[in-house]
């Protein structure tokens, strides 16, 4: 039985009701520090059923977190588990529910997955990650980020209730929603894409550039919509991971601590132009200017390079050039793999010297 994707603000009677369907009494909520100021908070509360919370993890969650969650899960004695939050949360929860069927005597990532019986409800308060409908997972051990997959990870439920993001922090805001449009152009352009998946990535892209401005000035169309946008990048990317940009993304947040959605979104149009320039995929790349609302390629990327500017004009960000080779070590030859074009390191090394230019 495939997710069942619900859209809702009647968000405590759906949940009773999938209570009832499945005889759960207990509930495991993961929820990260933003749930305490979700004006939907006191309102999620009076669930039919018994709770214990749990929200000890950061932002980029550790391994040791998600194994004392688990703990938390077994001793409570719950038959289930609710994921309130943005991305870390959601992925918190669903290491929980696929560790929680695995031997707690050895560490769990050097175990083999296995499906379990646990039910997983995800519901998000950010419109980026889409993490809610993806079989994918990010922890951290020992300092080095580990991408945990299995199709057990696709949470059974995702509710999406878009009153989650009207207490959103702007800045957070723009960062998630450059994830979001980042993950549908990945999508589109992945060597893994299907014609399913660029049904997604479509439906994302002219979704995002659709609602952009409501969904900055809080309205409600705009909130519902972006979450809508959202969990479409989100099924895009389950179907064909992410790309380069995604690469060469994370060591970006590590090193100068800018969120994901925007560290991708400053690699995105450069990487895009090197491509293009390379005459790759020229009928996908036009089909995905179209959807940004432009007449060509170029136009499109210019149009990345402007958002860019003009979103994040407030919120500098300083970098270092003595840090290349950092970087250019950090890449993720895995997801390298998806890009539609290979990149060497003197290549990755341009193109961050590229970016940082504009930074240093």
């Amino acid at each position: 039985m495939g997710q069942q994707i619900i859209l809702t603000t009647e968000v405590v009677e759906r949940l009773n009701n999938i209570f009832d369907s499945k005889c759960i009494s207990k509930v495991l909520l993961v929820c990260d520090s933003a749930f305490d100021y979700l004006q939907t908070k006191e309102e999620y509360l009076k669930i039919k059923v018994e709770y214990v919370f749990f929200n000890q993890f950061t932002s980029n969650p550790f391994y040791e977190d998600v194994v004392e969650g688990v703990k938390v899960f077994k001793d409570s004695k719950c038959d289930a588990i609710v994921a309130i939050g943005g991305g870390s949360a959601i992925d918190v929860a669903k290491c929980i529910k696929l560790y929680s069927g695995m031997s707690d005597s050895s560490n769990y990532l050097e175990q083999e997955c296995k499906e379990n019986e646990v039910p997983l409800i995800a519901i998000p308060t950010t419109s980026g990650t889409g993490s809610e409908s993806t079989k994918y997972a990010v922890i951290y051990y020992e300092g080095k980020k580990q991408s945990v997959t299995h199709d057990s990870l696709v949470p059974e439920y995702a509710i999406l209730d878009y009153r989650n993001l009207i207490t959103l922090p702007l800045y957070q805001k723009k960062c998630t929603m450059m994830d979001a449009l980042c993950q549908s152009i990945e999508s589109w352009w992945s060597v893994n894409a299907t014609e399913e998946s660029r049904v997604y990535s479509k439906k994302a892209l002219q979704m995002i550039m659709a609602n952009m401005k409501g969904y900055l000035e809080n309205s409600t169309d705009g909130n519902a919509n972006m979450l809508i946008a959202a969990n479409y990048a989100g099924q895009a990317i389950n179907i064909t991971q992410t790309t380069a940009a995604h690469a060469m993304s994370y060591k970006l947040t590590s090193l100068y601590g800018i969120p994901h959605g925007r560290a991708v979104f400053m690699c995105l149009p450069y990487i895009w132009k090197y491509m293009a320039e390379k005459n790759v995929l020229l009928e996908e790349f036009l089909k995905i200017a179209e959807a940004l609302g432009c007449k060509n390629v170029n136009e499109a990327i210019n149009l990345l390079y402007k958002m860019n500017d003009e979103l994040f004009e407030e919120n500098k960000v300083v970098m270092d050039s003595k840090d290349i080779n950092i970087l250019v070590e950090s890449v993720n030859p895995t997801r390298l793999k998806n890009n539609p074009l290979p990149l060497l390191e003197n290549e990755i090394r341009d193109l961050y010297n590229q970016i940082m230019e504009k930074y240093i």
